[in-house]
């Protein structure tokens, strides 16, 4: 079996057993869904009011699981009628609701039980528990309120968390990564660095950027244009709004209109906030003629987007409901489209040579044959075709993927780009999607060099991801340290006294009228105060100057990561900062 559904099986197979652990301690749960997570798994459960666990229950409860796990030696599966699975879970209106859904789909409704326990579930275990899961590998961690289904208008449950590894020794990995993680929170650096700031009066999961965090957007937004601009993209710009008959036509209000904000009622239509940049891109492909000549066209944009999502899985930037894209579609023909697909994947190679990431992997979700006309467009030979392509460039360029069922777009197969921050903490950033099926709702045509029309494919692509969330993951990474080029303010200068000020004010106006991000202290701080300003504020760089300094015509240089480098004249602190910051190291 592969090792990583191995784990997984170890995952939910943990679930039940902390299912039937709670109903040891508290017989009059009632439990619902207990799914896996990355890193472990989690069970929902509805408690009475007056016999909650609390967080210092949870160690009852994980002993409890240590007692039963010995005498869990199979885990065996039984197909029942309606009526018996009615039968067996009378009381539980969670479980019912399930059974029912099932019935509609007609499904086969499986149990499976290991010990006195029984489940409703689809299976996915190990097949002994008791020998292939170590007792010290798992850990609960922690109690959260989770709405039933994650609809507001639904119970409040109570969720249990707990984390599963092959061995102790990746579980005490996992918990030494997470209190790393815990240091560089990037909710906590970012007001820290005074980068990002949320205000009740705007909203929540509405980011306010302040000037640090607007420098940091500016540096990255160059880096993509520039990139793009030598690979032949051009720029477009389009509305924070569309009618609802647009959105009705690329297939978004069908299939994705919980994530969209309720529509504005505006003279006689309805209109909705932008979730996604595509539809106004397919329009602007659309609104001149196009010729095989003119492709591959690829239509950048820096795009703001407003997703409705739930309160309770908003999170610092990492989850949001304002968010700027590093959006583009390419629209190309068949014969361009492995050439295409393969030249978006190598940028992303690019950007992290650049971030320093050493460690990625792309996920390439692919489509479920039995949902087609649920949650995938309706056309299976499009699926496999395009799913074929996609499968043999990952293969061809030799990048490292794996491949997933039934999480692709509902218009076509895509990549999650999976990468490791420098802790070992893992993000899903970018994207890089294929769309067969909305480009021909929109009537997109170009002609070929036979005189009939073709409707082109098109790849959705977006390697820096938002704003949002690659900022998060940057000040994480970097811990806040970030590179010259994309810090803040790159350089400080401090003046021991005010006789120094004058050499310092014309550093300062030098680095200034060079772009570069200098900031003067003029504070009446003590010297050794300035300094340790600096390095807490974790400026790359500051400038020294006093009595020796102005004498030999020339500042002293320290860096944040190297310690003091020198005396050096102002022409040659230019020329080693812009040569730094144009090379992006």
């Amino acid at each position: 079996m592969n090792p990583n559904q191995n784990l997984v099986n170890i995952r939910h197979t943990l679930a039940h057993l902390l299912a039937a652990s709670v109903l040891e301690l508290y017989p009059d749960a009632k439990p619902t869904i207990g799914p896996v997570i990355d890193n472990g798994f989690y069970y929902d459960f509805e408690f009475a009011p007056e016999n909650k666990p609390t967080e210092k229950e949870l160690k009852d409860i994980e002993k409890k699981m240590r007692k039963l796990l010995p005498s869990w030696k199979t885990i065996t599966s039984e197909e029942v009628t309606a009526d018996k699975a009615h039968e067996i879970f009378n009381g539980n209106q969670y479980k019912l609701e399930l059974v029912d859904e099932i019935v509609g789909k007609k499904e086969p409704i499986t149990l499976y039980t290991s010990g006195t326990f029984t489940d409703l579930c689809r299976g996915g275990h190990a097949e002994n528990p008791a020998k292939e899961i170590a007792s010290d590998s798992f850990k609960l961690t922690r109690l959260a309120g989770a709405y039933w289904r994650g609809s507001e208008k639904n119970a409040m449950l109570t969720r249990i968390y707990g984390l599963a590894f092959g061995s102790k020794k990746e579980l005490d990995e996992y918990e030494t990564m997470l209190k790393e993680a815990e240091k560089r929170d990037h909710r906590k650096i970012g007001k820290d660095m005074d980068i990002f700031e949320f205000d009740d009066d705007v909203g929540p999961g509405l980011p306010l950027w302040l000037p640090n965090g607007g420098a940091i957007i500016e540096e990255l937004e160059r880096l993509a244009k520039e990139t793009e601009f030598k690979m032949n993209y051009v720029r477009v710009r389009t509305p924070h709004i569309a009618k609802d008959s647009m959105y009705l036509k690329s297939g978004h209000l069908p299939y994705y209109e919980e994530s969209m904000f309720p529509p504005m009622e505006y003279e006689g239509g309805k209109y909705y906030l932008k979730a996604m940049n595509c539809p106004h891109h397919h329009k602007i492909f659309a609104a001149r003629p196009k010729s095989y000549r003119d492709l591959p066209l690829r239509l950048a944009e820096y795009g703001t987007n407003y997703r409705h999502e739930k309160s309770g899985e908003l999170f610092g930037l990492m989850r949001v409901r304002s968010l700027q894209m590093n959006d583009a579609h390419i629209y190309c023909t068949e014969e361009q489209f492995a050439d295409e697909f393969r030249a978006v994947n190598e940028m992303y190679l690019q950007y992290f040579k650049i971030f320093n990431v050493q460690k990625y992997v792309m996920r390439f979700s692919t489509h479920d044959p039995k949902r087609l006309g649920e949650k995938y467009v309706n056309e299976p030979e499009l699926w496999k075709k395009t799913e074929d392509m996609v499968r043999k460039v990952l293969i061809d360029s030799k990048i490292p993927f794996i491949e997933v069922p039934n999480e692709a777009a509902f218009y076509g197969p895509k990549i999650d780009v999976q990468v490791w921050s420098a802790i070992g903490r893992e993000f899903t950033l970018a994207t890089n999607q294929v769309d067969f099926a909305v480009p021909k709702r929109f009537s997109l045509t170009y002609t070929d060099n036979s005189g009939k029309e073709q409707t082109p494919l098109c790849i959705h692509r977006a390697p820096l991801g938002t704003h949002e969330r690659f900022i998060g993951f940057l000040i994480e990474h970097y811990a806040g340290n970030f590179p010259l080029w994309l810090a803040p303010t790159q350089v400080k200068v401090i003046p021991i006294s005010e006789a120094h000020m004058p050499a310092a004010q014309k550093i300062h106006d030098q680095l200034r009228t060079a772009m570069i991000r200098s900031l003067l202290d003029t504070s009446s701080d003590n010297f050794g105060k300035k300094v340790r300003n600096a390095k807490n504020a974790r400026i790359p760089y500051f400038i020294i100057i006093g009595d020796k300094d102005i004498a030999a015509n020339k500042v002293t240089l320290e860096s944040r990561d190297k310690g003091q480098i020198g005396q050096l004249s102002n022409e040659e602190i230019l020329q080693k900062f812009t040569e730094e910051i144009n090379q992006r190291k």
